[in-house]
């Protein structure tokens, strides 16, 4: 899928999508993405390794599988798969399932089929779409661990970068009065304590699973409190995946300066701190809108995640059959 641009392909896939009960032509798909039938195809087996008629197919013969372990009988699987006979659509299905429709109920099969891009039917009417390191793929760009610490990791710094936009005095307004995440952490109220709290929590935890003394940590100025996340928050990513490359969700230390001395296991500690910081960012960015910072980044891990996608995604460029710029000459 290199030769065509991710928002490009994403394009071509919701066309197909959109048109997949219409059981129109080739050329007319092609037509509604401003295709030539020639073009569209090539752009299309390029990205995803399929024809888009061999594709749809295997989306509608998805979907009807689908719908029969869902009840439907197997004339209006067919019907709506757009066959006009019920034996045409038997013959298809049992080519693809190797059992005839009527009895894939009771089979118990997965409704999916082989497929060279991991895009599959997923009902009632969308699609699936599996990546590397899922059932199809070898191996994972981001599991659940790079998920929730590098999306706390990122929103920490933006809040830090938007909280240096106020006048120093606002740090200080105890916008919530009363608040306390923990009762060991002492009051939460203003913004400063706040940011404060999200940077030292990573500090402390940091030290004592690698058996270091606490930071100084007294540096609550805005620029100092980055740059003290500059160091924890890099410290943090690499010991939680650390943790999770060796499998040491398990394992335990005793912190010896807690009063009294308490034991931890290390998975019990990255989820206390996934757990509240989500919270501790949610209440810092309210009370920094209150006080009139505006478009803060949405704290949703879906849009950051989508917005990583799209970060990362190659840059628009040459598509295959296309010609690519005029090269650069030397005067």
């Amino acid at each position: 899928m290199d030769d065509v641009r991710p928002d490009r392909l994403r394009g071509l896939l919701d066309t197909i999508l959109t048109l997949l009960d219409e059981h129109l032509e080739g050329s007319e798909v092609a037509g509604r993405a401003f295709l030539s039938r020639f073009h569209f195809d090539r752009l299309v087996a390029s990205g995803l390794g399929e024809t888009p008629g061999a594709f749809r197919r295997r989306l509608l013969l998805e979907r009807s599988a689908w719908q029969l372990s869902h009840g439907a009988t197997v004339t209006e699987a067919g019907m709506r798969a757009g066959y006009g006979f019920s034996e045409a659509f038997s013959r298809a299905f049992s080519r693809a399932y190797g059992v005839p429709p009527g009895r894939f109920p009771a089979e118990g099969r997965d409704f999916r089929l082989v497929a060279p891009n991991g895009i599959h039917f997923h009902g009632p009417g969308g699609l699936w779409l599996s990546q590397p390191g899922g059932s199809e793929g070898t191996t994972t760009a981001m599991d659940l661990t790079d998920r929730l610490v590098e999306h706390d990791h990122w929103l920490t710094g933006r809040l830090l970068e938007r909280a240096a936009e106020l006048p120093g005095d606002q740090l200080d307004v105890e916008v919530r009065p009363r608040h306390q995440v923990l009762d060991f952490d002492g009051p939460e109220t203003t913004v400063r304590a706040m940011l404060d709290r999200l940077v030292w929590t990573k500090e402390v935890w940091c030290a004592a699973i690698e058996g270091r003394e606490l930071p100084d940590g007294t540096d609550r100025s805005v620029a100092g409190l980055r740059t003290r996340w500059g160091s924890a928050g890099a410290q943090w990513l690499r010991l939680v995946r650390r943790i999770r490359d060796h499998d040491e969700w398990n394992d335990g230390f005793v912190d010896a300066p807690c009063d009294p001395p308490q034991s931890f296991s290390l998975g019990g500690v990255v989820a206390h701190v996934v757990t509240f910081s989500a919270h501790r960012r949610e209440v810092l960015g309210a009370a920094l809108a209150e006080l009139g910072v505006a478009g803060l980044d949405p704290g949703c891990p879906i849009e950051w995640e989508r917005g990583r996608a799209t970060e990362r995604a190659h840059p628009p460029g040459r598509l295959r059959g296309t010609a690519g710029p005029e090269p650069r000459r030397s005067r």
